[in-house]
């Protein structure tokens, strides 16, 4: 007898509750939507996709269907989502610059590289392509496991026989709940080439794969720069990046003019918000030798970039390009894959193989002894056709006369129950002579069957040798020809190209004002006085520095964050800026307390308020990212104090407890990043001032007073670290 359930109220802690229904949805998200089987390479949508239409027979040979039948079928029968998601999942299998190896064949509008999309699924049709078939071939034949659907009414396959290394060669790209995946699309013949090596050789090593895998191969071309070293490192670990660029060639014109015509734009950028891109950059200014964009493709990508002189140079306007546009982009690797336990995890690329493989070698042990069986069961009919041939008269009397005809042929002829129910559902047709010649010539060929799966189900060696056979037809039949020809070129890392000659038509002098408040702009001019600019209300003139409008600024936020801004983006004019806070990612809390343009061999000393200190490079602290560069660990409570230029021999700090301590400034360390080294013991005070000069020289603290000789600084010189000695008057006293 049922409990009855109804009105029954159970206690739990909240947080437990919300524990539980989090980790099932988490896990949901995970194994049923966002990761691809490492087995077949696919999404449970993708996977219903193609079976649905398997069942609908829109296989290569046959005509096409509506997808929106397909779209109502998957949603009715497998998958219980929206039919919107699973049309998208259907076009995007269909396009050929989204995916390298198409799993359907689309018949009407299936989208552009342009970003446009499909038409309604109403309008289009689609059928199978030979991969997908080759990915379903032996679905039938018990080579894997089924479960029921949703609504219990029918039954899925859990993973497909997939003997097409469909994972790596179509790549995927999905967000779960913690977790993500992006695999760029290969070589499928590459790929197969591989897993030979593979049988092969079991301990070859990931940089053995990389000579038949260079990269990945994307269906958009485009060129991989990436050296060969960083990839065996991507594919070691699993998780990495991939740089391309756009093909390009130049076009010679009338006159000595010339263009440049780019014919393949890296995977996964859309053409017309890249020309959207190029063209908001050249109205900011910051493309200067681009002189205009045109678009003239057609089935085929032509985007035609016009030089502003033809006495530019074409690999420095292609490097501007690539610096400032998606003609270069990077493509991020990250192989977490569900396993063949449907467990989670990030493989690396020989890790992948070998499990695709694994799954290779099962089902063709499964659909083996699958074949095995039926053989098995037709020559036992077989056997029983021939035994009672030997006396059709007698089969045919107790057929006639017989009570129970299928006993008494059991028993006369000594045949199995199939045997003697095949026997009795022998057609009259089937009783001639001729009739017995074919069935012997059957039963011959079967056994030869029988004996060849017996050895090869009882030889994991003939198993393997096998499966390489059927690698090198899958080369065959899709590693060449329009399909099969690897696309993206494998290329050496670029060459550093020094673009600020090439610049240097613009080169002004500029100072860049940055206002007690965050508001930044570069004012054209050296020589300038702050206090003669207008401020907003409430500002006032903060930092200031000199520079070319070629070069780059560094900003040190008191957080130990270097930002680095290009001088010529910089906003220019008579207004108060832009809020330096638009520019780059910096805390709240934080302020800016040094500026400065960048030069190759400058050095810098930068120290904390609690009086620890090191050298850092110029060239070593820039990062042309709004996230900036980490270069000073500040502890809790904390922040940097200044940042001074490392001129000079000996360094003067200053504390607000009225000590000061001169000493050589190569007792301080020169360092990328870091905490420093005390410069000096302050205790619980801060410091007050910073300096660094040349001994020799003297020093001179404040303008209008005197020179201090090098006498005069003796009894204030120390070991770094010390305490230091009281402070003379000179120092302490204030500016007039």
């Amino acid at each position: 007898m049922g409990v009855d359930l109804a009105g029954h109220i159970e206690d739990t802690k909240l947080a437990e509750a919300l524990s539980e229904r989090y980790i099932a949805y988490a896990m949901s998200t995970i194994m049923s939507r966002s990761l691809p089987d490492v087995r077949d390479g696919l999404k449970p949508v993708h996977r219903r996709l193609l079976y649905a239409m398997q069942q609908l027979r829109l296989d290569p040979t046959s005509g096409f269907k509506k997808c929106a039948r397909v779209v109502g079928d998957v949603i009715g029968k497998f998958h219980p989502h929206g039919d919107a998601s699973v049309y998208e999942a259907l076009v995007r299998l269909a396009q050929d610059f989204a995916v390298r190896y198409p799993l359907v064949e689309g018949q009407g509008n299936f989208g552009s590289i342009d970003g446009d999309g499909a038409a309604a699924m109403r309008y289009t049709e689609s059928r199978l392509t030979e991969i997908a078939q080759t990915l379903l071939d032996g679905i039938n034949d018990d080579a894997v496991d089924f479960r029921p659907t949703y609504d219990n009414e029918d039954h899925e396959p859990i993973v497909l026989p997939g003997t097409f290394p469909n994972l790596l060669a179509n790549g995927s790209a999905g967000i779960a709940v913690g977790m993500a995946t992006s695999i760029p699309p290969h070589n499928a013949g590459e790929i197969c080439r591989a897993a030979k090596l593979l049988i092969e050789k079991p301990e070859a090593t990931v940089a053995e794969l990389v000579d038949y895998i260079p990269g990945p191969d994307f269906p958009t071309g485009g060129i991989l720069v990436e050296d060969r070293d960083s990839i065996i490192r991507s594919y070691e670990t699993g998780r990495g990046s991939f740089r391309t660029r756009a093909r390009w060639e130049v076009e010679q014109g009338r006159f000595g003019t010339w263009c440049i015509v780019v014919t393949e734009i890296p995977y996964q950028v859309q053409k017309s918000r890249l020309i959207e891109q190029i063209a908001e950059l050249m109205e900011q200014r910051k493309l200067p030798l681009l002189g205009d964009v045109r678009d003239e493709s057609t089935m085929e990508i032509r985007l035609v970039l016009e030089p502003k002189t033809k006495g530019c140079d074409p690999e420095v306007l292609m490097e501007t390009m690539f610096r400032n546009t998606a003609l270069e982009s990077r493509f991020s690797l990250n192989m977490n894959v569900l396993g063949g336990d449907r467990v989670p995890g990030v493989l690396s690329i020989k890790q992948v193989i070998q499990a695709w493989l694994a799954h290779v070698h099962e089902v063709l042990v499964r659909r083996s002894n699958h074949r095995l069986a039926a053989v098995l069961r037709r020559l036992e009919i077989l056997d029983g056709f021939l035994a009672v041939y030997l006396n059709l008269d007698e089969v045919i009397r107790i057929i006639r006369e017989e009570d129970e005809p299928k006993v008494c042929l059991m028993k006369t002829f000594t045949l199995t129950d199939i045997q003697a129910e095949a026997v009795l559902n022998m057609r009259l047709r089937s009783l001639r002579r001729l009739e017995e010649m074919e069935i012997r010539k059957e039963r011959d060929a079967l056994a030869d069957e029988r004996k060849s799966l017996e050895t090869l189900l009882g030889s994991e060696k003939r198993r393997w040798t096998r499966i390489g056979k059927d690698l090198d037809a899958t080369i065959k039949k899709f590693g060449s020809g329009p399909l099969g020809d690897r696309r993206t070129t494998i290329a050496e890392p670029p060459k550093a190209i020094d673009i600020s000659a090439a610049l240097e038509v613009d080169r002004e002098p500029l100072t860049i004002l940055l206002s007690s408040e965050g508001w930044i702009r570069a004012m054209k001019g050296h020589g300038l006085d702050p206090e003669g600019h207008r401020f907003k209300e409430g500002d006032s003139p903060g930092l200031m520095a000199e520079c070319q409008s070629t070069d780059r600024v560094c900003l040190i936020a008191s957080g130990g964050k270097a930002f680095t801004l290009k001088a010529a983006d910089l906003p220019r004019g008579r207004g108060f800026g832009q809020p330096v806070r638009t520019l780059m990612d910096i805390a709240q809390e934080e302020r800016i307390v040094a500026m400065f343009p960048v030069t190759e061999d400058g050095r810098r000393l930068i120290a904390s308020e609690s009086g620890r200190g090191m050298i850092v490079s110029e060239a070593g602290i820039v990062a042309e990212k709004r996230t900036g560069k980490q270069v000073f660990n500040v502890k809790n409570g904390e922040s940097v104090f200044a940042c001074i230029p490392a001129v000079g021999t000996h360094v003067l700090a200053v504390g607000h407890n009225k000590r000061v301590l001169i000493f050589p400034m190569e007792q301080v360390p020169e360092m990328t990043r870091g905490s420093g080294v005390s410069l000096q013991k302050l205790g619980d005070s801060t410091l007050r001032d910073l300096r660094a000069f040349t001994l020799e020289e003297g020093l001179l603290w404040q303008p209008g007073q005197r020179v201090r000789p090098a006498a005069d600084l003796a009894p204030l010189e120390g070991r770094r670290g010390a305490v230091g000695r009281a402070a003379p008057q000179w120092i302490l006293r204030k500016p007039s």
